[in-house]
């Protein structure tokens, strides 16, 4: 299936916001294919025997995003990153449940080669949400930019063009976000280790 246009999807996304019937299946009949592709992106970061669905995880993100109350999406980067931050809080959502289920000791690790350490170091999805949550308090701007970048996987074109930014912009932001990110992961890895002396 061919990537949709654009402004196919805008026209599509100007008829949800004006609440015309079917545009909201006629969405996901467009858009189903890059949402699974996010989905798999995401799907690729977990472990091996992961208990969702690619499949699984964009219906529950649609549904998500079409039960918000009166949905506006300005454009289709707009609508792409709403439903990458859908897709993430399912997979953050999921790890908790599965984290309280066995009271700490299945920890979700996701490869990360963007902000894990150089060395391939894994990364936990609950601490990567965490950080980033205080991200966002410190800057919201970087947090954008990893959320666009990282959970949606747009390019730094497009992320540009969603943050109305250049380019090198997006380019400082993201370097910068990973440093803090990194830099936050190491410190939350050295306090969960002090805290357990296993």
């Amino acid at each position: 299936m061919t990537k949709p246009r654009s402004h196919e999807v805008t026209r599509i996304l100007e008829a949800i916001s004006a609440g015309e019937e079917g545009a909201g299946a006629e969405l996901f009949e467009t858009v189903y294919e890059e949402l699974r592709g996010i989905a798999r992106a995401y799907m690729a970061r977990e472990r091996a025997n992961h208990t969702l669905q690619p499949t699984a995880v964009v219906h529950e993100a649609y549904l998500r995003l079409l039960a918000a109350s009166a949905p506006r999406w300005q454009s289709r980067a707009h609508f792409f990153s709403a439903a990458a931050e859908a897709m993430r809080r399912i997979l953050v959502d999921h790890a908790r449940r599965k984290l309280s289920r066995k009271r700490g000791g299945d920890w979700r690790r996701v490869e990360s080669r963007e902000i894990a350490e150089p060395d391939g170091e894994l990364v936990d999805l609950l601490a990567l949400d965490q950080a980033l949550g205080r991200l966002e308090a410190h800057d919201a701007n970087l947090a954008r930019v990893v959320k666009l970048r990282y959970f949606a996987g747009l390019s730094v074109e497009d992320t540009a063009r969603t943050l109305d930014q250049s380019p090198r912009t997006v380019n400082r932001s993201w370097t910068a976000a990973r440093a803090w990110l990194r830099r936050e992961l190491a410190r939350d890895g050295r306090a969960r280790s002090e805290s357990d002396p296993r």
